[in-house]
């Protein structure tokens, strides 16, 4: 039987950025991580970052996953997928991450509450039409063009 190395089981002090996006539980595949990577989604102090870039304790980044963007303090380095429980100690979002995603939320449930539920009726859309012409005379009795 072959002995582990001391190397092999230490753990590492830095890694590909890729491969500590898909650790640390942002992404579900490493090919997912890349393709973020690629496309603008990850920033290190507001520059793009290339996929070979090597991430380390103490390395701000900011992660934008769809209509939510996030600043982390990366904490730990590791090469290995665990659970969520273990993954969320491999980084600390900022206060002002959480604080700017938590008002996001809240202001797109206030968006989806003034959605009206069905569509108007032909009633509803002979009124509204009605209540556009109606205005219009006003504007154009406003803007007199006759100058």
């Amino acid at each position: 039987m072959k002995k582990k190395s001391a190397e092999s089981t230490a753990k590492p002090t830095s890694m590909r950025i890729d491969k500590w996006l898909w650790a640390a539980r942002f992404f579900k595949t490493r090919s997912l991580a890349k393709a973020a990577i690629e496309g603008g989604k990850v920033h290190h102090q507001s520059e793009r970052v290339k996929v070979s870039k090597e991430v380390y304790a103490g390395l701000e980044l900011t992660i934008q996953q769809g209509q939510d963007k996030k600043t982390v303090m990366v904490k730990a380095i590791s090469d290995q997928r665990g659970p969520a429980s273990v993954a969320q100690h491999l980084y600390e979002e900022s206060e002002v991450s959480i604080a700017r995603r938590e008002l996001l939320v809240s202001q797109r449930k206030l968006n989806n509450l003034a959605r009206p539920d069905h569509k108007p009726t032909k009633k509803d859309r002979r009124q509204m039409t009605k209540f556009k012409t109606s205005h219009d005379d006003v504007a154009d009795e406003y803007w007199d063009y006759s100058h």
